[in-house]
Parts: structure tokens; sequence; C-alpha cells
């Protein structure tokens, strides 16, 4: 193995050299060898002061994870920040990359730093579930000012070289950056090195600075209020006002120390990996090549269709949007131009970007305007037989090797396949909506989905800024399978007694931003109805509210009623009726539900469904699941995602309760699927099936 830091001489400067491939992780043999590299040059009267840099695109990416759940190993990155500050010659970092967590707290304990075009610093930590706990909490506000760190930290995204350096923390340097960093090196220890951050408030002692971030934390803290990393970094960064910097050190460590081994914190690692694992097939060699997509068409401008479009807009990718008819095409850019003036309204997206975005997508009546195409999306309405018609029509106009996709949400994509010449070129592209907002995308690979297809659907979704979760076709795939069971639960939770602000009430006590009541309301339930009377299933609720004219926000009532266009719902007695209905048609007694009952009923026929999804492979692993349910679903993060979340909360008692459901409601399906009856009698876990 070659050596993670080489120490060089370069033009009287020693260059400490990182080398810890593939991105250069803060590890404990890097610590070890850096700590070396700053022993050696206080002692070395060759060297005039130390620049660190690295090799490959990342500077330091950040901590090695992996080493979050073991005891911390000498030197650890606090220590070796200190040690950095302290050393007796100029210290200067290259940032030519990536430096974040870790990697942007080892910068800060330099005495400058230089950032080349590529450079991307930031502080995630707390997407990990604890606070930066090597100075970022004390050091980043004496630069930034408290408010913007507050931000910066909270909101664990990557800075850009110039925001970064209008922020205080670093120099942009546009020629060669390491000649810029021993120059830096030589002025320093010839001109006088700045004071020791330890010594100077910085930016907190400016007029207004503890107002500011005093607001900020508020709304904040209001806004994560089931996220202890965020309430512990608010408390972190208040210190920096009064502690001494050491002082300021030690209080972070204490902080940071609960974090690691909190469930929240454990859950949110969890998702970190997941989200990573996601990506990769075990069948799909790294050498398979994705195919080029440049030019999109998507057929179909409802409210799926135009969202992808837009979707493939915003990541400059040209598309062909086709309807049937000039008035159908029309309202659907109609709907895109209005989204665009909603995001200028908001200031979220400038005019002159919304006009580029617009520009990009074009229109059509005709499926031979796909012909150009290196992918086609159809959106059309949910019925099998429109869309093998519409793949058969794909399969004559589009040329070799582009690829055709599904949008369906449950239907049978193998189906549609064979309803042209080249089944290896067709698979699923599930959108989640708002397709341009959503992170999801469900990517559905039929029996025949060729690898180089799988791969550029892959790459695709990375393009689009999607966090893709690979499916086998199988109905409803992975997240609406599993919430076909969520949905059944709540409408016989509404049958026993339990009322729509209950139930809702119990899913956002949980953690989820929206009860499942009110987000149908506001996706529409004459949606899931069609697709309910398509397939022969029933939700007795559901369908008679449907039936009363009762499709949600967009008709003004459903489970709950919006007067005068509300968003948000309000009770409604009306409603409430047509529950009363149907319990007595069916012959329910209608009694109290408690929220653990509601929650457990929701929750666990939800999991034992991703048991079989899972046991079926449909899924490749647990972790897939989670991520699915996160980003389509909005199940709350710090619990993991709805396998993880099981394992914590234990399979047997999961089992057994499963086992009690099935005879309450006189429902077998109900009973623990064999994979969770499995792991539940060896006392394993979900964990233990991932790949």
């Amino acid at each position: 193995m070659s050596q993670p830091v080489s120490y060089r001489i370069q033009d009287g400067v020693a260059v400490a050299w990182l080398h810890n491939p593939p991105v250069n992780a803060f590890s404990a043999h890097l610590r070890a060898a850096l700590r070396d590299a700053l022993q050696q040059v206080a002692t070395d009267n060759a060297a005039a002061g130390l620049v660190i840099a690295a090799e490959g695109g990342s500077f330091i990416a950040g901590a090695d994870i992996k080493e979050f759940a073991r005891p911390p190993v000498p030197p650890i990155t606090r220590d070796l920040v200190c040690a950095i500050e302290a050393c007796p010659k100029p210290v200067v970092a290259a940032i030519q990359g990536t430096a974040l967590g870790a990697g942007l707290e080892v910068a800060l304990g330099c005495d400058a730093r230089l950032l080349g075009p590529g450079a991307r610093l930031g502080l995630p930590e707390t997407r990990l579930g604890i606070i930066p706990g090597a100075g970022g909490t004390q050091r980043t506000p004496r630069l930034t000012g408290p408010a913007a760190a507050l931000e910066l930290i909270a909101s664990a995204e990557a800075l850009t070289p110039e925001r970064a350096a209008s922020l205080g923390l670093g120099e942009i340097v546009r020629g060669d950056l390491l000649q810029a960093a021993i120059a830096r090196v030589h002025a320093l220890a010839t001109g006088g090195r700045p004071s020791r951050m330890a010594d100077m408030p910085g930016r907190m002692a400016e007029p207004g600075a503890r107002q500011a971030f005093e607001a900020a934390a508020e709304k904040l803290a209001k806004r994560a209020a089931e996220e202890p990393q965020i309430a512990a970094l608010i408390h972190a960064l208040r210190n920096a006002f009064t502690m001494t910097l050491d002082e300021g050190l030690r209080a972070e460590r204490e902080l940071f120390e609960p974090l690691r081994t909190d469930p929240r914190s454990v859950a949110l690692r969890h998702v970190f990996f997941a989200e990573r694992a996601a990506t990769r097939v075990p069948e799909l060699s790294r050498d398979v090549k994705p195919r080029p997509v440049e030019r999109v068409a998507v057929i179909g401008a409802g409210t799926m269709g135009t969202g992808i479009a837009m979707a493939f807009a915003q990541a400059g990718l040209p598309v062909m949007l086709i309807e049937t008819s000039a008035e159908a095409l029309a309202r659907g850019q109609d709907r895109i131009a209005s989204l665009h003036q909603a995001s200028v309204r908001r200031g979220s997206l400038d005019a002159g970007t919304a006009r580029s975005r617009e520009a990009l997508i074009r229109g059509a009546t005709d499926l031979g305007a796909a012909a150009e195409a290196d992918l086609a999306i159809e959106a059309v309405f949910e019925e099998l037989p429109l869309k093998q018609e519409v793949f058969a029509a794909l399969d004559r106009v589009m040329k070799p090797g582009s690829l055709m996709a599904s949008n369906t949400s449950y239907l049978d994509i193998d189906a549609m396949a064979t309803a042209t010449s080249r089944p290896q070129d067709v698979l699923g592209l599930h959108f989640f909506s708002p397709a341009n907002v959503m992170k999801l995308l469900e990517v559905v690979r039929t029996k025949h989905t060729a690898g180089d297809a799988l791969a550029t659907a892959l790459a695709l979704a990375r393009r689009l800024g999607k966090v893709p979760v690979v499916a086998r076709a199988a109905w409803g795939f992975i997240g609406n399978r599993m919430l076909a069971q969520r949905s059944q639960q709540a409408d016989r939770l509404l049958q026993d007694g339990a009322s729509p602000e209950q139930i809702d009430a119990a899913m956002r006590s949980f953690g989820f931003r929206m009860g499942p009541l009110a987000v149908s309301d506001l996706s529409g339930l004459d949606v899931s109805w069609r697709m309910r009377k398509a397939s022969g299933k029933s939700l007795p609720v559901a369908d008679a509210l449907c039936e009363a004219g009762r499709f949600g926000q967009k008709s003004g009532a459903g489970y709950y009623a919006y007067p005068e266009g509300a968003r948000h719902g309000v009770p409604d007695p009306a409603a409430a009726a047509v529950i009363e209905a149907v319990a007595a048609r069916f012959g329910r007694v209608r009694r109290d539900v408690g929220e653990q009952e509601m929650v457990e009923r929701l929750l666990y026929p939800t999991i034992n469904e991703g048991a079989r999804i899972l046991e079926e492979g449909v899924a490749i692993r647990p972790g897939d699941i989670d991520i699915a349910w996160l980003h389509g679903y909005g199940f709350p993060a710090w619990r993991g995602g709805p396998m993880h979340f099981a394992d914590a909360t234990g399979l047997s008692r999961i089992a057994a309760r499963l086992d009690a459901m099935a005879a309450e409601q006189d429902d077998a399906s109900l009973q623990p699927s064999p994979l969770l009856r499995r792991l539940a009698a060896k006392g394993s876990g979900f964990s233990s099936l991932s790949v």
C-alpha cells in the first residue's frame, strides 16, 4: 500500500501530499501520517513552512464514517487541527477539490486556505445526525459570522469557491494552486503570521451578529424539532459568543459524543450508506457503459408529463413534449409556463433561467417527433392497452439503440415491452409528483432490460439530481406496493372509529410532515380510484368519497373540506357521514382507537410487504426500500426508513403484532411473511440481508 502522505521539499517549502483514495477520507492512518508531517516540518531547516495538498479529485472529503461506530483512534481530528494551528511554521491548505467535514476543519486550522476552481467546501455532519467535532462550530463563525455559519452547517451544502470566498473561508486562486500556496507560505514566514484564531473573536463581535444568529436559530429549531444534532449545533455556535476557542472546543466535543450513539443519528448514518448502495446493482459490471442521452421525448402533457419535461429541461436536456391534440399540448405548455412564473415570483428561479428552460421544451402532436430522441418516456393514462399502443408506435419511429421508458406507477412493464421488437431497450422510470421537484426515481428493469440500458437510467438519474432505486417489474414496484398496505389499513381504521384528523395526527407525531389522508387529498383521490377500478381492488371509504364527488383539494372536498380553495383541510361532517355509512354497511362497531394502535396498523403491514418485496427479489436490499420511502413518501429520515425502523423496533415484536392483527381483522394476508418470521425467530434484522 502506498504511503497516505508523501513529504517533499519544493522551492524551500514542505508539501504534504495526501493520498488515501478514492476520496482522501480522513481515516486513522491518514491522520497519523499528517501528524508525522507536521512534526517533521517543525524541525526541518530546509522548509519555511508546510503546504497541505492532495492527490485526486478531493482535498479531504470528510471523516471515515465507518469509524463513528468504533472507539476513536488517535490522533483524533480535533487534536490534529489544534496541532496544525500550533505549528511553529506557517501552514497553508491548497484545496483543489472537496473539503468537507473533517476536510474543512483541517483547512480551518491552517493560516490560509487557497481555493482552486474545483474546490467545494462544506460541513455536512448534520446530515449524519451529528455536528462538526473538530472545531467546525467554533472556527467557522469567527470567519463567516455566526448566522452564516448556522446556515452553512445546518444546510449541509457544499459551497462553490466564490461563495466560500465571499464568506471569508478562503481565497480563490486562478493560476497554479500549488505555486500560489508555496508563495503564501514564504510570505507568511517572512512577513508575519496572522493572529491565532484563538486570540481573535473575528466576525462574532460584529454589530448585530448575535441578534441575526438568534433569529435564525429560533426558526431552525422549530423546523427541526426532532433532530438532536440541530439543537446541539445551535448550542455549540452560541457558545462561541462567550467562550474562548479552547473552551468552545471542549464544549463542542461534549455535545458531539452523545450524538454518535443517538438512535436518530444512527438512522441518519444508515440513510447515508443506503443512498450510496442504492446505485450499485450487483450483477451490473462496472465495465458496462451507459448509452448517450442528449435528446428526450415525453409522451403526454398532463401533470406527470409536464413535470418530467421540466425535470429534463432543468438538467439542460432538450425535450420534445408530445400530445394527441393541439389543445392538450397547449394546456401542458401553459402549465409549465405557470409553474416557472410561480418560481420566479417566489424568488427560487430567475426570469432568464425560466425562459431558457422553457425554450428547451418544444411541442408536437405526432409521435413521429420522437424519431431523433435517445430516450422516450410515456406518461399517458394508467391503462395497459393504451401504453402498449404507445410503445408499439415508438418502436416503429425511434432509432436503433434508443430507450423507451414508462412512467407507470403500477402496471406491468414486461407486458409493455412485448409490444416492441426490442424489449431489451424498455424499462420503467417512475417519477414522483411533482416530477421536477421530488428526488426519488424508481428505475424498473424488466426480464429483458439490457445492462447498458439500466446503466443509462442510473447515470441519467444522477444527471437529473434524482436518487435512483432499482426495482424489478412487479405490480406497484417497491413504494406503491407497500403504500397499498398502508392505504388499506387507513381505510379500515376509519371504519373502526378513527377520524381522518386522528390518523394524520398520529403519523405526524411519528415524524411524517403530512398525514396519509391529507396527502391523498393533495394528490387527488380520483387517481387511485381509477386504478382500483381497473384492477378490481377496493377501498370502501375512499371509493365512497369518490362516488360522492369528493376527490380532494381539486374538488374542494375529500377526507377534509377545503373552503374557498383553502390549501389546508378542515374536519368535515359530510366526510364523517360517508365514513359512518360505510362502517354501518360492513357491520363495523366503531370505537376509540389509540395513537399507538394507529401507528402500528399503518406501519407494520407496510413493513411486512417490504419483507415480501425483498423475498421476491423486487428490491435488491432493505436500504433500497428505505431510500424509496424517505424520498418518495416522506418517511422521516431520522427514523431511517421503514426497514431500519423495523430493525430498531425488533422483528419479533412486529411479527407478534402482525399475527394479532391478522386474527383481529380476519385477514390472513396480514400474517408475517416467511422472511420476516424467519428473521424474527433468529433474533436477526433486515440489515443482515444487505449486499
